[in-house]
């Protein structure tokens, strides 16, 4: 039986597992972190593709992956709706989506708590050296451990996330707690707001306990604003003074940074928005950055999802594009074996790679232009209006559809 290592158990990993798994592998998956991996306060957009990877995996998609909404609106500063727009989808939860796929894996065969060191390669076989002196040996590995990725590093050393000058603050709100005016307004569609030089927007989604009852689910934005180099790293400085040049975990935000978020979304945004931001009880924010690969194999070693390839969140791809990835992995080595299938994998995948991180960046244009010349904003002003937002965001584009 044919044996892979997979590094990184959130859910590029998990979906790369669970589909090897499924067509008849021996697989081990290997998690950083050495307890259960915590609920993300973060909403996903689902696509076609990543339907057909829960299909493979034999997991329904139905009524329960997430909640779906007929269309989207968006606001103006006085909470009126100025443009609407046509387009069903089914949104849910980062943490929805990952209960569904560790059910799906056999409990153990996922190993909590293994930071990769090293991986070597002799004769067919690949091993992965871990921090705490054990190893594992397979015919494959897959490193899915994400942006800052360790299977990355080794290989391709020079390759790192570029940062693309602004950031997206994230989080969710109990439904319950939003006013019965923010809920009409917000709670079944995917709406958006365009205060000057910065873009909200938001969407409903799974509830604690996963659960999709309605009046127990949850509200998830997302708001991206301008930072330059030296506004990151305020953001990301402590009360204590401590920079986090990797991210600072959302309960060390300084104090000041919170509230100044708070007043912020009371001054700029629609009053339905500004709420949402005032009732979620720990708002975060995530530097966004652009990486590309220029290869996503090496010998028995393959890279999926974020560890290769990361395009900002407009286009709502990044899951979606790791089931992708895991689908044409497995595929390719079905079709063809190992070593040959890495290699049509290999060159399948980099150029949609390619591509969907030069389109997400067309759509992130305008917040980039924020930090560059007069003409460039307006420029890419034009590009900015609610139907080209409306009908271009978290909307798989045509090369991506199979």
């Amino acid at each position: 039986m044919r044996s892979a290592i997979v590094i990184g158990g959130s859910l590029g990993g998990l979906l790369a597992a669970n589909l090897l798994y499924k067509a008849g592998w021996e697989v081990n998956v290997y998690e950083r972190v050495g307890e259960e991996l915590a609920e993300r306060g973060a909403g996903v957009v689902t696509h076609a593709e990543l339907d057909a990877a829960f299909h493979r995996i034999g997991i329904s998609v139905d009524s329960s992956l997430g909640v779906a909404v007929p269309g989207r609106i968006t606001l103006n500063r006085a909470g009126h709706i100025i443009g609407e727009h046509e387009h069903p989808q089914v949104l849910t939860a980062w943490g929805r989506l990952y209960s569904l796929l560790r059910q799906a894996f056999p409990s153990h065969r996922y190993h909590a708590g293994k930071q990769l060191v090293t991986t070597m390669q002799t004769g067919g076989q690949v091993t992965a050296l871990f921090a705490d002196g054990t190893h594992a040996a397979g015919d494959l590995l897959i490193g899915a451990d994400g942006i800052r990725s360790t299977v990355r590093k080794q290989y391709m050393e020079s390759v790192t996330p570029e940062y693309a000058g602004y950031v997206a603050w994230r989080g969710l709100v109990e439904e319950a707690e939003l006013s019965p005016q923010a809920h009409a307004t917000l709670f079944n569609r995917f709406s958006f707001c365009l205060p000057a030089h910065e873009q909200i927007l938001g969407y409903p989604v799974a509830g604690p306990q996963n659960t999709l009852e309605p009046g127990k689910r949850r509200y998830n934005f997302v708001w991206y604003r301008p930072a330059d180099d030296i506004e990151l790293r305020r953001l990301l400085t402590d009360d204590l003074g401590k920079v986090h040049d990797n991210g600072i975990p959302p309960p060390l935000i300084s104090k000041s940074v919170m509230q100044e978020i708070r007043q912020v979304a009371e001054a700029h945004l629609s009053p339905q928005f500004a709420e949402v931001v005032a009732r979620t009880p720990q708002p975060f924010f995530q530097p966004i950055y652009d990486l590309e690969c220029p290869a996503m194999t090496f010998g028995r070693v393959a890279l999926l999802g974020d560890s290769a390839f990361v395009a900002r969140p407009h286009c709502g791809m990044g899951v979606t594009k790791a089931a992708g990835d895991a689908m044409t992995l497995v595929h390719q080595i079905d079709q063809w074996g190992i070593d040959e299938g890495l290699r049509r994998f290999n060159d399948e995948r980099v150029g949609f790679g390619r591509k969907i991180v030069a389109h997400a960046r067309h759509l992130g244009a305008y917040m980039q232009a924020q930090l560059q010349t007069e003409l460039q904003r307006e420029m890419a002003e034009r590009y900015r209006t609610p139907d080209a937002v409306m009908t271009e965001t978290a909307v798989a584009p045509e090369f991506a559809l199979h």
